[in-house]
């Protein structure tokens, strides 16, 4: 009895701050923390990058449709959108307006052939802009799934080594035990952490995207419309 009290008595005691966790970790639970750690951080500059850029999207297609549907004539919409830098449905907009031109330029007699192109063309500017809005995405979906099992496999590692501490040292001491448990258990709630924000984050950008994505797709139906009563007005 008297030995377990001197061996719990020369036990250290044991740094349970988050610092303390971290640089007492082994080095493979150290490798996973920092890993997870940096994947958190990525994260939200994801977040913080698809927030802004979504609601900078939003706007644009706002003042976009009211700008169209003002009763501006096309040309004229065309020449001022083809001469900034524009997204949403204004790429989609101004895509289908060079096919447009360029069709008339080569006198093109086959009203079909026109149609086909300009839904061509609609198709390729509404993917590209699809790609530009969901990119990087994925990243949130891997992380918000994979990370609460790499902070698991720290885990797992971590105790381990902590029984293999306590087997080495033949004392069931809490300074003994607390330590290297705590350690273990500090690299789950970092994949937690990484994890949560990143499926919340993931659910809401991806709901966002989908309604941004419909509203182009409307939109290039009715502008195919518009284009293709011209064409046959044209045409006869």
């Amino acid at each position: 009895m008297e030995a377990m009290d001197a061996v719990g008595a020369a036990a250290p005691h044991a740094d349970l701050s988050i610092w303390g966790l971290f640089w007492a970790a082994d080095i493979v639970v150290k490798a996973v923390m920092l890993g997870l750690m940096a994947a958190s951080v990525w994260c939200w500059a994801i977040i913080i990058d698809k927030t802004i850029a979504y609601r900078r999207t939003q706007a644009e297609m706002n003042r976009f449709e009211r700008v169209f549907w003002s009763g501006q004539s096309l040309e004229e919409l065309y020449q001022q959108q083809s001469q900034q830098a524009t997204g949403g449905l204004g790429a989609v907009f101004v895509a289908a307006m060079k096919e447009w031109k360029r069709s008339h330029e080569q006198n093109a007699a086959s009203f079909m052939g026109m149609q086909q192109r300009l839904e061509k063309v609609l198709d390729v500017a509404i993917s590209r802009e699809s790609d530009y809005l969901e990119k990087r995405l994925s990243f949130l979906a891997t992380v918000g799934s994979a990370a609460p099992f790499i902070g698991l496999f720290g885990t797992v590692w971590g105790i381990m080594n902590a029984f293999t501490n306590i087997a080495a040292s033949s004392s069931t001491n809490l300074a003994v035990v607390a330590g290297p448990i705590a350690e273990a258990l500090f690299a789950t709630a970092i994949g937690l952490v990484a994890a949560i924000p990143a499926v919340i984050a993931y659910n809401k950008l991806s709901t966002d995207s989908a309604k941004m994505i419909g509203r182009l797709e409307g939109f290039a139906d009715e502008f195919s419309t518009i284009l293709s009563r011209q064409l046959e007005a044209r045409s006869r």
